[in-house]
């Protein structure tokens, strides 16, 4: 079992990594930089407003359907011919519901336009998603990874030919930014569908009111949960916008601290993908969770420190290196937001294991708090702090969490703590936080100081014992054939 999450973790990773850090650091980058000062802000804002209304596009179909079909696979086609038209007319009133309440915040007409294009976007990726989940229900890892990087291949091949291209620079605009993504994600839709078709055959769509009012009956407490998540993670750049009126200013040099850590927070999410239905079959078939969880806390944990103090020590190089405006302002956004990156990771195993078990009404309790924390410290600090006091809300709210997470996950699968282990935890840390103070201080280009914290970083994780090289070599897929 840890053979099959590794092999299909690292194939999931490269290939994410490969194209969607080029996307964010590369395309969405490039493109901030291109827009006149503001435009990318609000640009940010609004597709950060239309997230907060998600919750209608899925009410926790997709998460529903990734367990149950994970843990019976022969329901397949019965429940894809019946959750399609339910998605459909979700979809209906995701637009109806958006657009009511963009005039209720008195979003302008341009405001509107660009709101019409991102709610199509967001009804494509909620209908993707939802086609990735009957396939890495089937675990079918290798094809759900590639499903996972095509639409931001497609964007990132239209987008290069509107950024580097004599007439794309002529002609260049944010409305052209999102066509090219709602036509990617239209491209990849249809390839998923293609995929989800030859496993099911056939079908033909039903309209079954009792059925469609048991599955959301039943993926309330999912939708619930998407819902706090994405208000307490989402809404920061929103309220920035709307609380400032600046035309985008603060919202655009925090989206420059949050594109960083958001790059990295896909590597958290990915680990989710694989772990929800892996969790999901494990705990049906009473399988012992322990070894799955510790060996995905142990890596998260290490990349997410290692990101965090990085980030923290070479904050400024990393934004000069990638924006040529208002640096020094996203620098200190990044130094907070970086920090964010570890708990988000812990919530990514440890909530996805809640969540696989059905613990639902737990994990809605917490994100509750989270996202009541998060709105009340936002209201507080942005008059004062503006997007500082916002990064400060994100990291106070998200810690927290992702705490509470921990420990009633902890507590319900009984998972071994001991002091040894803790305190071999906290050394890690330790010496973690010192190296990395140490190579700061050593007078030399910041690249090769960063290189050498990555060095140093590795081979504590070997001296705490957080990886066993024998494991890491049983594990890799090569030696797993030539045993064969």
């Amino acid at each position: 079992m840890k053979k099959f999450f590794v092999t299909n973790l690292i194939f999931l990773l490269a290939l994410n990594l490969l194209i969607k850090t080029f996307w964010i650091l590369g395309i969405d980058r490039s493109v901030q930089n291109a827009l006149p000062m503001g435009e990318y802000g609000v640009y940010f804002a609004l597709l950060n407003f239309t997230y907060l209304f998600n919750i209608l596009l899925d009410l926790g179909i997709n998460s529903f359907n990734n367990k149950t079909i994970a843990q019976n696979t022969s329901v397949l086609k019965k429940y894809f011919a019946r959750i399609l038209p339910l998605k459909l007319c979700l979809s209906g009133v995701y637009i109806v519901l958006l657009f009511c309440v963009s005039f209720i915040v008195d979003y302008d007409s341009y405001a509107r336009f660009l709101l019409f294009w991102l709610a199509i976007f967001q009804i494509l990726t909620s209908l993707l998603t939802y086609l990735r989940s009957n396939i890495s229900a089937l675990l079918l890892f290798k094809t759900d990874s590639v499903l996972s990087v095509l639409d931001k291949a497609l964007t990132i091949l239209f987008c290069s030919c509107l950024l580097w291209t004599s007439w794309g620079k002529k002609v260049f605009c944010v409305e052209y930014f999102v066509y090219a993504q709602v036509l990617s994600l239209a491209i990849s839709t249809l390839v998923a569908l293609f995929i989800c078709l030859k496993k099911t055959g056939f079908i033909s769509l039903v309209w079954n009111v009792s059925f469609m009012k048991a599955v959301l009956k039943y993926g309330f407490p999912f939708a619930l949960l998407t819902l706090l998540m994405s208000l307490y993670n989402r809404i920061d750049s929103v309220m920035l916008e709307r609380i400032l009126k600046d035309n985008g200013v603060a919202s655009e040099v925090y989206a420059s601290g949050f594109r960083l850590v958001d790059s990295v927070n896909m590597v958290a999410y990915l680990f989710s993908v694989i772990l929800l239905p892996l969790f999901a079959k494990m705990i049906k078939d009473k399988i012992n969770i322990e070894e799955i969880t510790k060996i995905s806390f142990h890596l998260l944990l290490f990349i997410s420190l290692s990101f965090a103090l990085l980030g923290f020590f070479y904050s400024y190089e990393i934004v000069d290196y990638l924006y040529t405006k208002h640096v020094s302002d996203s620098a200190e956004v990044f130094k907070i937001l970086c920090f964010c990156f570890i708990p988000v990771s812990m919530t990514y195993i440890f909530g996805t294991l809640l969540t696989a078990n059905g613990s639902l009404k737990k994990l809605n309790i917490v994100a509750f708090c989270g996202m009541i924390l998060n709105i009340a410290t936002n209201f507080l600090l942005i008059p004062y702090f503006k997007e500082i006091g916002s990064a400060f809300a994100a990291l106070i709210s998200q810690s927290i969490t992702a705490i509470l997470q921990i420990i009633i996950a902890v507590k319900i699968f009984q998972l071994k703590i001991n002091k040894n282990y803790v305190f071999r935890l906290l050394c890690f840390v330790i010496c973690m936080v010192l190296c990395s103070f140490a190579v700061y201080k050593i007078d030399i280009v910041w690249t090769i100081r960063l290189c050498i914290s990555i060095v140093l970083f590795c081979a504590l994780s070997l001296v705490f014992r957080l990886f066993n090289i024998k494991e890491i070599i049983s594990l890799i897929p090569i030696q797993a054939k030539k045993k064969e």
